[in-house]
């Protein structure tokens, strides 16, 4: 189902509280799940977990740019999506695993 342009869905979390009143100005709605559905995004929940404990806190951040931080972030991103050996996959990253099973060169 397509949404119509003229309806905009703002996701709260990425807005600040301050941020906030000005989008409900702009008469945006707010989108919320249902109180318990966390399984609505698991996925997405449990690799942000991965991210923050395995790349934010081991890392001093202050002084560091967004630049910097963009950096790193997207060179965590292709090491969790090449190296990174995950259970799932028999102890093999994804990209072993791949080549193992003739999906990769």
């Amino acid at each position: 189902m397509r949404i119509p342009r003229s309806i905009q869905i703002v996701d709260v979390t990425t807005v600040g509280r301050v941020g906030f009143s000005v989008w409900m100005r702009r008469g945006l709605t707010r989108s919320m799940s249902k109180k318990g559905c966390t399984g609505d995004n698991a996925a997405c929940e449990g690799f942000l977990g991965r991210l923050k404990k395995e790349m934010f806190y081991n890392k001093d951040w202050p002084g560091v740019n967004i630049f910097e931080f963009m950096q790193e972030l997207n060179d965590y991103i292709s090491w969790y999506n090449e190296e990174r050996i995950k259970t799932s996959l028999g102890n093999l990253s994804p990209v072993e695993y791949r080549r193992k099973f003739g999906f990769a060169a």
